[in-house]
């Protein structure tokens, strides 16, 4: 082999081996990309989006422009998916996948779910009729200073959640909520009229939302019976009682489930009961 041919075979092999180091190089993307996922209601909300950093700049009037359409994050869309309806600032909104665009003004935010996930920031583009919400909502501001932009469900109830906006000292908040009351009571009813019947899972229903106790006790007492050492089951059923007003019943029930817990070795309930108990007797 002469000289030229090992020049030749050096240089391929110093290629070769700079394109496999350039293939297999990972570096950290300047906005990293995060996915949310919250049970919410009867269903879940998923948002995606990517997160910048503030980095020294002024966001908001400079690197956020005040009255034009953000696309609420970086890089690609941000997308929020809502497994089942919901109302959005009290607007509703049919489950599905969205983007989420925003028009930041100094004092009031516009909130926009559109139906095109993949205009990103190109928004000299962006269509009103594509447009599924369009809602004002109020800023607040935040006393420290929040480096990276995070997007956050909060205060989340069975039936409403806060979306929360955050980026350096200002904090954004879209209430959602939804209705699933008339979807439970009727998953109750036709699940009560077969024979394995979710009686705690009723009964619990029917304590937390304020419906009728005298039912809720019905079923918890069939639940209790059918699980006798549940102490989650006979906890319930002490709080049914309280709220009834029967206070030796609640006392006497909680003294059972502080026994069964203590026999289970779950500290927890064990308290729980004991706090029941205090209460009851200071009614």
């Amino acid at each position: 082999m002469n000289k030229i041919s090992l020049i030749a075979g050096a240089i391929a092999l110093t290629l070769t081996t700079l394109v496999s180091q350039a293939q297999t190089l990972k570096t950290p993307a300047p906005s990293s990309s995060q996915t949310i996922k919250q049970g919410f209601g009867l269903g879940d909300i998923t948002v995606d989006y990517s997160r910048p950093s503030v980095k020294g700049r002024t966001v908001y009037g400079d690197l956020v422009p005040f009255g034009k359409v953000w696309r609420t994050g970086a890089n690609a869309a941000t997308k929020i998916t809502f497994s089942e309806d919901v109302k959005v600032e009290d607007k509703d909104v049919k489950a599905g996948t969205y983007a989420v665009y925003t028009i930041p003004n100094k004092d009031s935010w516009e909130f926009i779910l559109y139906t095109d996930l993949t205009m990103g920031g190109n928004t000299s583009a962006y269509k009103a009729e594509n447009e599924v919400l369009h809602v004002t909502v109020k800023p607040t501001a935040l006393t420290s200073k929040v480096e990276t932009f995070t997007i956050n469900l909060a205060d989340v109830t069975g039936t409403s959640a806060t979306l929360e906006l955050l980026w350096d000292k200002t904090r954004v908040p879209v209430r959602i909520t939804t209705e699933i009351d008339a979807k439970v009571m009727k998953s109750i009813e036709s699940t009560m009229a077969v024979d394995s019947r979710p009686y705690f899972q009723a009964a619990n229903y029917y304590y937390e939302n304020n419906k009728d106790l005298n039912q809720a006790l019905v079923w918890i007492n069939k639940a209790v019976e059918q699980n006798p050492k549940a102490f989650w089951m006979t906890m319930l059923k002490a709080r049914i009682e309280l709220k009834l007003n029967d206070k030796k019943a609640a006392i006497a029930t909680a003294e059972k489930t502080a026994a069964l817990a203590t026999e289970a070795k779950n500290d927890d309930y064990v308290k729980m009961a004991n706090d029941l108990i205090v209460e009851a007797k200071k009614k």
